[in-house]
């Protein structure tokens, strides 16, 4: 369970890499696409890295976090539940700001560094569920 837990929040944080690619390239493209004469507007379909970041947002990151709250309960991670709660903390949070920019596009600024505090938090439960913040056997730690 331990492996389930550190896969998962690894996951989470690659998935909120994969949410910044997929917002630049949809980006990039409707760019690319008013510079050669075409119309962005309602009636325009989301061009698919635009698609992706909203499916990978309100989907797939959140299922992935969920599970990571479920197996941190039997993980057995030191503080795992906790940092667990953090991850489906700041989430919550990245979803709720998303729709709170549709109506006030400026809150998008917080979206975007909502998703730093997420990815770190996400890498920082994975590494410790890596043990890597654990003693080796057989070595003294001094504090």
């Amino acid at each position: 369970m331990r492996a389930a837990y550190r896969v998962l929040a690894g996951l989470v944080a690659i998935g909120v890499v994969l949410q910044a690619m997929f917002i630049a390239w949809g980006f990039f493209t409707v760019g690319k696409n008013i510079d050669g004469g075409a119309v962005f507007d309602k009636n325009t379909t989301d061009p698919s890295g635009l698609s992706l970041h909203g499916i990978f947002g309100t989907t797939i990151i959140p299922i992935v976090a969920l599970l990571l709250l479920i197996v941190s309960f039997f993980a057995h991670v030191q503080g795992g539940v906790k940092w667990a709660l953090y991850v489906v903390g700041l989430l919550v949070l990245q979803i709720a700001l998303a729709f709170a920019s549709f109506g006030a596009p400026v809150v998008g600024l917080l979206h975007g560094l909502n998703a730093f505090a997420l990815a770190a938090v996400a890498g920082l439960a994975a590494r410790r569920a890596a043990g890597a913040d654990q003693p080796v056997a057989g070595t003294k730690t001094t504090v």
